[in-house]
């Protein structure tokens, strides 16, 4: 079952998305060599409380901190503790939150200091995954075209997508409903969409072998050569108009709404 929301609900929703993209800014420009992982997430908890909302990840099913902290081949789920960032590092950030029984869920993968070509190119390609999705959730598609327009693009440039987690529906609860949303398959499947439906859409790109594994903590996944990895997320509406994305800031939003763009 896909939950539908009504144009007010989205509304709702796209103000806890702009709040966590603010979030999301504060995080990013702390990220640097010599910082520590835990001092990130003081950092996201600090700032959701102070606009007034409630980190999501935090204590949820037992995860203790308020971001997803996963630097270098850590794919998702990382908890933060004291690993200090280095230079050449890449770190993921996941964070969510709720205002006013709302949730808004985002990730992004960030450079530490200077990187080398090859990470950059998965930041890049993984990003580029993501708001190929996120162009197609429009009314009449299917959503196998989400995944399958993310998929080619990672596939294209000679990248793995990890399979073993998808993108989620997501509105009063971070995880609803029983419809996910892979990062691969055939276009042209699945259920069609229609105003109101909300996903949060997240590739997970390897630059090795797509197979992970879960470390002893039951929470950090790591890629299974150890290759490095990237997760970009966007949490999105199906509108008449096309998508909309809910977390991204006022200015990229005002990008997007005047035709330039869906997302970047």
């Amino acid at each position: 079952m896909i939950i539908l929301k009504t144009p007010e609900q989205i509304d709702k929703m796209l103000r806890a998305g702009r709040v966590l993209a603010e979030v999301i800014d504060e995080i990013s420009a702390a990220v640097a060599p010599g910082v520590s992982l835990k001092e990130l997430d003081e950092i996201a908890e600090r700032s959701i409380r102070l606009r007034g909302a409630t980190p999501s990840f935090l204590g949820y099913r037992g995860f203790p901190g308020s971001i997803c902290a996963s630097p270098n081949e850590v794919v998702v789920h990382g908890i933060p503790g004291d690993q200090v960032l280095e230079e050449g590092d890449i770190f993921s950030a996941d964070c969510g939150l709720i205002l006013d029984g709302w949730h808004a869920d985002r990730a992004v993968t960030l450079p530490v200091g200077e990187i080398d070509p090859e990470a950059a190119d998965l930041l890049r390609v993984t990003q580029d995954s993501l708001y190929a999705g996120i162009e197609n959730m429009r009314p009449g598609k299917r959503l196998g075209d989400v995944s399958s327009a993310i998929q080619k693009v990672i596939e294209a440039a000679g990248m793995a997508v990890v399979r073993e987690f998808a993108g989620h529906q997501i509105g009063q609860q971070m995880h609803e409903g029983d419809v996910q949303l892979p990062n691969y398959g055939p276009a042209g499947k699945g259920p069609v969409l229609e105003p109101g439906m909300v996903f949060a859409i997240e590739p997970m790109v390897n630059l090795g072998d797509h197979r992970t594994i879960l470390l002893d903590d039951g929470w950090t996944v790591v890629t299974f050569d150890g290759s490095l990895s990237a997760h970009f997320e966007h949490t999105v509406a199906v509108t008449p108009a096309g998508p909309l994305v809910l977390t991204e800031g006022v200015e990229k939003a005002a990008t997007a709404a005047s035709g330039e763009a869906v997302g970047a």
